[in-house]
């Protein structure tokens, strides 16, 4: 009988392992805030010219958004509305993505070392589970 994965690792670790390793990755996505702070007035991006500093505003890129669409729906084969209209949405993506703050709540240190042993340990014994333990001697 073979053991997890096909290989001649113990079934118990697998599923130790799995356990620990969701447990642990669980508890510490759990102990993460995340905030932003994303508005149509909010500057997504900033650029210097000329010793001067401009921001681009989530409303910029919407009202180049909408105007892409508007030319999409009047022709649909228009090459400028495409790219006004895919353009200005990979912005807006990635202006919220870059504008997501992640921070840790406030925890003692004995809370993230238990979250870290069992999302360690126990990748670490799922691992090990598939990994083949016959020794292949030579005859």
């Amino acid at each position: 009988m073979k053991g997890a994965g096909g290989t001649s690792g113990g079934i118990g670790q697998f599923f130790i392992g799995l356990i620990m390793m969701c447990g642990g990755f669980y508890l510490l996505l759990r102990s993460i805030t995340v905030s932003t702070h994303f508005g149509l007035g909010f500057r997504l991006y900033n650029f210097s010219l000329f010793g001067s500093s401009y921001g681009l505003t989530s409303g910029m890129i919407m009202i180049t958004f909408m105007f892409g669409i508007g030319m999409i729906f009047f022709d649909s084969r228009n090459f400028i509305g495409w790219l006004l209209a895919v353009g200005s949405l990979t912005g807006l993506i990635f202006g919220v993505i870059s504008a997501i703050h992640f921070r840790f709540q406030p925890m003692s240190a004995f809370d993230l070392i238990t979250i870290l042993v069992l999302a360690v340990g126990g990748l670490g014994l799922f691992l090990r589970s598939l990994k083949n333990l016959e020794k292949t001697l030579p005859e």
